[in-house]
């Protein structure tokens, strides 16, 4: 029996991130990245949370991220555990012109 391929895990606000800063629609990162537009739209809600690596290859060409950048990665878990700010998601965050 072939076992199943290794998946990616990726983190869907830094993917949306990214495609903004490029100032790229969603389907017209899609259509770079030789996806759907609806997977895209997955990825960066959450809903999908992982992609295979020659998907994930064409999406970070898309993205124009170099190889060994893992920004469109996400976090291991025990990255989450040692980061001192894990626990503060959702919590108020002063604006960035007007420090709290």
């Amino acid at each position: 029996m072939e076992r199943p391929q290794p998946t990616i895990p990726v983190d869907g606000a830094a993917i949306r991130t990214r495609r903004k800063q490029l100032g790229l629609s969603r389907d017209q990162c899609a259509t770079k990245a030789q996806i759907s537009g609806p997977y895209l739209s997955q990825l960066e809600n959450g809903v999908r949370r992982e992609m295979r690596p020659p998907t994930y290859k064409r999406l970070r060409t898309a993205l124009q991220i170099q190889q060994d950048d893992n920004s469109l990665l996400a976090p291991s878990e025990e990255q989450h555990r040692k980061d001192p700010h894990a626990g503060s998601e959702g919590a108020p965050q002063p604006h960035p012109e007007h420090p709290g």
